[in-house]
């Protein structure tokens, strides 16, 4: 078990320069970037379920590929960031050697909000998207209320998802929390990149993160609100639009005919319009 440990320890010790920076790196590019998007897709859903579903049908064009896109782009840089800020949480000391023109609390908070961040991301995919998309998995998680979301029936499936108190309060201290992660680390990256190291440079970049974290708080509460404030008679009156939507978007090519990623009211309801 020593040499194990011993190993382990070594490898993370001798590569930890570049380890940390690609880290940092991919917590801002592509995982910072792509929830930037995410929170503006879904805060569309406050002008029309039209908005949001063409942005979604947008999202999910690439078809076959898109599964290579979300595990290249997304999932790996993932795993890849939250090992290692496992990894930095646990062997991490004090910062105010490093960062000693701010708040230790700051340091604090940026562990924090990335350990509520991991657990609120790992059932946010159950809740929404189930983990994986064996039939065989989905024929057991969905009963249980997870895997709820349909692509092509976007804003009625998410809306319904999020009926209750206890999913709207967990997404709402979970997407405050990625925001603040994000917004944070932007600043504790640019020290680890040595953009800023002066004290006058990282007073003007906290400015600067601060008023980044704002923004993407303000477009994230709006995206939450979107979610949460609509009932199921407003969900109903979604499907409706969505389900005409489908039938223009696979006659034109934009999507192709996928029952999987419909809400089983479609199908039925597709089903009786045939007959």
């Amino acid at each position: 078990m020593s040499v194990s440990s011993d190993t382990e320890t070594s490898f993370f010790l001798r590569h930890e320069f570049a380890i940390r920076r690609l880290h940092s790196l991919l917590g801002i590019v592509p995982l910072g970037l792509y929830m930037a998007i995410h929170l503006t897709t879904n805060a569309s859903l406050l002008n029309a379920p039209e908005t949001f579903q063409r942005a979604v049908y947008l999202i999910h064009s690439p078809g076959k590929l898109l599964p290579i896109i979300e595990w290249g782009l997304i999932f790996s840089p993932l795993v890849f960031h939250a090992a290692i800020g496992v990894w930095i949480s646990r062997t991490g000391k004090s910062n105010s050697g490093q960062y000693r023109f701010a708040s230790n609390r700051r340091y604090t908070f940026q562990r924090w909000t990335g350990v509520i961040a991991l657990v609120y991301l790992f059932f946010h995919i159950l809740h929404l998207h189930g983990w994986f998309h064996s039939e065989l998995w989905l024929a057991v998680v969905r009963p249980q209320g997870f895997a709820s979301f349909r692509p092509f029936n976007a804003a009625s499936t998410l809306v319904l998802a999020m009926q209750g108190w206890f999913w709207p309060s967990f997404y709402f201290v979970g997407v405050m929390s990625c925001v603040y992660h994000l917004a944070n680390g932007l600043w504790t990256a640019g020290i680890t990149w040595g953009l800023w190291v002066s004290p006058t440079a990282q007073q003007r970049a906290s400015k600067l993160c601060t008023a980044i974290g704002i923004g993407l708080a303000v477009i994230g509460a709006s995206a939450w609100w979107a979610a949460v404030a609509p009932d199921s008679d407003d969900a109903a009156a979604m499907l409706k639009v969505e389900n005409r939507m489908y039938e223009s978007a696979t006659a034109s090519g934009m999507v192709t005919h996928n029952p999987e990623k419909r809400s089983a009211s479609s199908e039925v309801a597709a089903d009786v319009g045939e007959d």
